[in-house]
């Protein structure tokens, strides 16, 4: 028995891949089934948290926790590897540092930014895409008050933050930013009227995803606080200035330019040879790769279908965690030969930060949340996704419990 059971290996300890190797460990005894999860880093990071990291508002380590920390290491071996491909044919993924061979496979690899081929784009701006490169931004922003401090940057413009994307990450970010600019400006001395946040979006409104009056009160809430907003503005290029925008190529310049404007799945989807939409693999209902009877695909590496509206339901981190649930029930039911279950959307609504005691929120089938209760609320679903993942233990750790 112990020399035939299966060997299940989940790439990526985000969301998705987390909460399948945690409810795996729970749903198979031992003798049923091997368990590898296999990440890059001992550590899961909170995508949904790295807006206040790159702002400044919190801790990087706040934002992150030890894998180890969250699984039953008796039940599940850490690999800790670069994926470089995935050969079908063999059943074996191709790792940095050798190769490791399954008989079900759980694509969970997260996200890349997307930059839409905008000119410059990629080697001009910072980008909001894991703990390493969030607190890179947090750290340039501080050195460039500083450096101002110092007379070592004498233009005005070093101290203008320019976000290009007006969705979720964005619109969060600029909250975090409008709460971190007057403590730089204390801090280093400098008129709190020198700094700009400037907010940049080629679409007619920011936050399409919310109501228009819960939009119209995040844009006041923020310009309240100094932030600038570029709406219906489209990027043509990024320059080591900033911004080159509109039909007149008016150029927008800053010290710190970050684009928030897109992601798409993790570039071994293609390199592995799946059909790709968009930079993700349109899964079928029992979230399987099309023609796989083996290989599962979840989280932002995943386009999962919403039938009655015909689109793809957002990729979100709530829906990546049902993905979870629907594939370890699914693994569960192939390896003992019963039927496999659908997924189906269990939608709690979306909150946003705009800061740390602002927000706004659709919650409760419909419940619409503005200012403290939608930030109040946020820290519950912040606290939520820590528990469903790290459990009691990692959420007395690194859960939000502070009052404002």
């Amino acid at each position: 028995m112990e020399q035939n059971k299966p060997k299940i290996v989940i790439l990526g300890a985000g969301y998705a891949g987390l909460r399948t190797a945690r409810n795996l460990s729970k749903m198979l005894k031992n003798d049923e089934a091997e368990i590898v999860l296999v990440n890059r880093h001992n550590y899961h990071y909170e995508t949904t948290w790295l807006h206040e990291v790159a702002g400044g508002t919190i801790n990087p380590n706040q934002a992150r926790f030890m894998i180890s920390d969250a699984l039953n290491t008796n039940r599940v071996q850490l690999v800790y590897d670069e994926v470089e491909n995935i050969d079908r044919d063999s059943q074996e993924v191709r790792l940095k540092d050798g190769s490791i061979s399954y008989d079900y496979l759980v694509v969970a690899l997260g996200f890349v930014t997307n930059t839409f081929g905008i000119k410059g784009m990629d080697e001009h701006a910072f980008f909001i895409q894991d703990i390493n490169t969030s607190q890179l931004i947090r750290d340039h922003i501080e050195y460039q008050f500083s450096a101002f401090a110092n007379g070592e940057l004498e233009d005005e413009d070093a101290l203008t933050i320019i976000v290009g994307g007006g969705g979720f990450t964005g619109i969060e970010f600029v909250g975090e930013l409008a709460e971190r600019v007057p403590q730089l400006c204390k801090k280093y001395g400098i008129s709190p009227d020198i700094p700009r946040i400037i907010n940049v979006e080629a679409m007619p409104s920011i936050m399409p995803m919310f109501d228009e009056d819960l939009v119209e009160y995040a844009k006041q809430s923020l310009e309240n606080r100094g932030v600038e907003f570029r709406i219906g503005t489209k990027i043509n290029e990024c320059t080591a200035e900033g911004f080159i925008v509109g039909e007149d190529n008016e150029l927008i310049k800053g010290g710190t330019v970050v684009w928030t404007g897109g992601v798409t799945g993790s570039p071994i989807l293609e390199k592995a040879g799946f059909e790709i939409t968009r930079g993700k693999v349109t899964v079928n209902g029992d979230m399987r790769a099309p023609g796989e009877e083996n290989i599962f695909i979840l989280g932002d590496c995943a386009w999962v279908m919403n039938e009655e509206e015909n689109r793809p339901f957002p990729p979100t981190a709530q829906a990546a965690i049902q993905h979870a649930d629907t594939c370890a029930a699914n693994i569960k039911a192939l390896i003992e030969g019963t039927s496999l279950e659908s997924f189906t959307f269990d939608d709690k609504g979306s909150v946003a930060s705009l800061g740390v005691s602002d927000g706004i929120g659709n919650v409760l089938s419909g419940k619409k949340l503005r200012g403290k209760a939608a930030a109040t609320m946020k820290k519950v679903v912040d606290n939520r996704s820590v528990f469903l993942l790290g459990g009691t233990r990692v959420l007395l750790k690194k859960g939000k419990f502070r009052p404002f």
